[in-house]
């Protein structure tokens, strides 16, 4: 199961997530022309003005505020994609879901997180830290969630995210060996998650997918 705590979304009451259960990743071919696809709603947006004039962007920026976070150094991941799309012009390719994610976050300024559902333990949930999680960077140390900061902690006490959606867990890393997985997308300009859900959907069919509320928090995969 995964949900946001009710913590989560009382202190954020403008959040708007959603989540699909996608059994198996795109084939290449097929990824890389919907990785285009959005790649050149991306551009196109970034023509007409830079990142941080994007609302789902500045509404992100304000919740790392209230984080107590400098949102310009730690950044959510789609704001991070859009700078490095406007930087090199492109996004590095690092597998068929993973590029896919990256390119409708992107598209649309959204953090979209694909995560290995084989590599969590137990329920997943985003809350607050106690401290003790353990979170498994990318080159392989092992650090520890602030008390207090957001992460996605599963049953098992692992850490799956740094700061919400700055950055993700080497754990459940998407890789060759992944099978299903569990995307997420969440926002705070209070609009623009449905259509989010509804490409990620198209995109990696035969997806199951589900907008997330207060009211209506978890999602089984």
């Amino acid at each position: 199961m995964f949900r946001h705590h009710d913590d989560i979304w009382r202190d954020f009451p403008g959040l708007a997530a959603g989540a699909l259960l996608v059994p198996q990743p795109p084939a290449p071919g097929e990824a890389a022309a919907i990785v285009a696809r959005h790649l050149t709603t991306a551009r196109e947006r970034l023509a007409a003005g830079p990142e941080g004039q994007f609302p789902a962007i500045q509404a992100w920026r304000r919740a790392f505020t209230a984080m107590g976070l400098r949102a310009t150094q730690y950044r959510c991941a789609s704001e991070s994609l859009l700078r490095r799309l406007r930087r090199d012009g492109d996004l590095p390719r690092v597998h068929p879901l993973v590029d896919v994610c990256n390119a409708v976050s992107a598209a649309f300024a959204v953090p979209v997180a694909a995560l290995d559902l084989a590599r969590i333990d137990g329920d997943l949930e985003v809350r607050y830290a106690t401290g003790d999680e353990v979170h498994l960077t990318f080159g392989g140390d092992r650090e520890h969630p602030a008390p207090g900061e957001v992460t996605f902690a599963d049953t098992g006490g692992n850490a799956h995210a740094r700061r919400w959606a700055h950055r993700q867990s080497g754990l459940s890393a998407v890789s060759a060996r992944t099978g299903a997985a569990l995307i997420v997308a969440e926002a705070h300009h209070g609009s623009g998650v449905e259509a989010v859900v509804a490409a990620l959907a198209e995109a990696l069919a035969p997806a199951r997918a589900s907008v997330l509320t207060r009211d209506a928090p978890r999602f089984t995969p």
